[in-house]
């Protein structure tokens, strides 16, 4: 039931957003592209359990991006831009992310050159892993904020101190950088404005480089496998290198079957700077071994910038980011266990504990739906109707009271909801389980919001009953739109008295 011209449209684009031309669901692209406009700045980097379920590994590093064109490379790499931009692998839930320190340590298992250097967590501890290293004869040290996101260097913490990368010589400068850092919350380009927290510092040697290069390991869709991708231009923004000279950057599309074959090593390090047989042989022998990681560990990227080599002829890997595929957790119980939560939204780590797929976004009316493309149409009626959902909340098929429960103990918890909307589609998943579940959240929470309810399908007439025989005050229909206009109606109420510095409060008993 569209208005007008113009919302049909809007819809018809929301809905096309969901699947690129192959058909190919990409959700946390695709709420970036629905409409919702502001209302979807809160994606984090772990956006979506959903696509863990759903997408394949070959081109699971590619969902989140903002476009599927080729920049990388034209004739070979399909994907674009930046390969550790937050915006783009970050906005998934199928990669989870470790610490640099973390990755630093990984590759150096597999006989990859890496900086001195360890994590501390406190300014004493920093300071006496830079008295450690000068006892080396280090004399040049980096202090960098462990935080999951990139433009660290240009980033500030809220506490005012600036760059979360910094230079020094010092132990004494050393234990003052990590002081200003730990504890507090860095903000960059891509964590939004409330940061994310410093909880480690990696405290490691300073590396003067005379050449530096960039490589990375990917899962190309475009090609159907890992891709290799490297480029003479390290130590710099490769988005910017992609656009202004695509030129510089070289692909190397590899069999899963028969990996990549020396002949295409080496050509790949010559055309990223390292001419001479003996750096020639260093880089063949680095890429190897970071294939072999890549494999082994079943990661979705790994890229390191730069690639460095020193003036007595090392090459050595700095800066790290390695992200891995969350469904082969059942046999990558190592490097699972290197995950920080505390870098993740705490609201879709507690959902993906009961197995909810959970997405926080910055609206006001929470949403609780089973099946994401209800979940899609729910948030398209809120929208066209002039509201914005709070979050993506889909319960699957086989949720029982107490995943229910949980999921209203999340939207209870969060501050932004003033209003949660049901729709269920009684199939697999029963009505009366779900009313169930919400008389028991209500009760047991002291769940004052408002909720508008929409239910249809399988045992439906048992779930108003027990609906209305709990006692409690919710707003019941068996029109979507209707429910939608609803919720916009009462996040509108509250709205408005907060603007008049009112408070308004919804009695659940009758």
């Amino acid at each position: 039931n569209f208005k007008s011209e113009e919302e049909e449209e809007e819809a018809s684009r929301s809905r096309s957003a969901l699947t690129n031309k192959k058909g190919t669901m990409f959700l946390s692209s695709a709420l970036r592209r629905c409409g919702y406009g502001a209302s979807l700045r809160g994606c984090t980097a772990s956006s979506t359990a959903l696509a863990q379920r759903n997408f394949s590994r070959s081109i699971a590093p590619l969902a989140g991006r903002r476009e599927q064109k080729s920049a990388l490379s034209p004739q070979h790499c399909s994907v674009k831009g930046s390969l550790v931009s937050k915006a783009s692998f970050g906005d998934q839930k199928r990669n989870y992310n470790i610490h640099e320190a973390d990755a630093q340590a990984l590759m150096a298992k597999y006989g990859v050159a890496v900086a001195k250097g360890e994590v501390a967590e406190s300014a004493k501890d920093a300071g006496e892993i830079a008295k450690n290293l000068k006892s080396q004869g280090i004399n040049d040290f980096v202090v960098k904020a462990q935080v999951l996101a990139g433009g660290r260097g240009k980033g500030h913490f809220l506490n005012g101190y600036k760059g979360g990368v910094h230079l020094c010589s010092e132990i004494e400068e050393v234990e003052e950088i990590a002081g200003n850092m730990l504890g507090q919350r860095l903000v960059t380009k891509q964590t939004g404005p409330q940061g994310k927290p410093c909880n480690k510092v990696f405290v490691t040697e300073r590396c003067f480089l005379r050449k530096e290069a960039y490589f990375a390991i990917l899962m190309d869709r475009g090609s159907g496998g890992p891709m290799m991708v490297g480029s003479s231009e390290g130590g710099m923004d490769i988005e910017a290198v992609a656009a202004e000279t695509p030129e510089k950057i070289h692909n190397i599309a590899i069999s899963l079957a028969d990996g990549p074959s020396e002949a295409d090593l080496k050509d790949l390090a010559e055309k990223m700077g390292f001419t001479h047989d003996d750096e020639n042989a260093q880089a063949v022998t680095i890429m190897k071994n970071l294939y072999t990681l890549f494999d082994s560990s079943d990661a979705t990227l790994i890229e390191v910038n730069p690639m460095g080599e020193t003036h007595d002829g090392t090459i050595y890997c700095l800066d790290a980011k390695l992200n891995f595929d969350d469904n082969a957790v059942y046999r990558q119980k190592e490097t699972y266990s290197l995950r920080d939560e505390s870098q993740e939204d705490p609201r879709e780590v507690e959902a993906e504990k009961m197995d909810l797929n959970y997405i926080g976004l910055d609206g006001n009316i929470g949403c609780l739906v089973n099946g994401a493309g209800l979940a899609m149409a729910t948030m398209d009626a809120i929208k066209l109707n002039g509201g914005d959902p709070a979050n993506f909340l889909d319960l699957g098929g086989g949720a029982g009271v107490d995943q229910v429960t949980a999921a209203f103990k999340i939207l209870n918890d969060d501050q932004n909801v003033v209003a949660v909307l049901v729709n269920i589609f009684g199939g697999i998943m029963r009505c009366d389980i779900i009313a169930l579940g919400i008389i028991k959240a209500a009760n047991d929470l002291g769940f004052q919001k408002p909720i508008i309810i929409r239910l249809a399908g399988t045992q439906v007439e048992a779930a108003k009953k027990l609906i209305d025989e709990s006692g409690l005050r919710m707003l019941t229909t068996d029109d979507l739109q209707e429910a939608a206009q609803r919720a916009v109606r009462v996040a509108e109420i509250q709205k408005l008295a907060k603007e008049a510095h009112l408070s308004v409060k919804f009695d659940m008993p009758l």
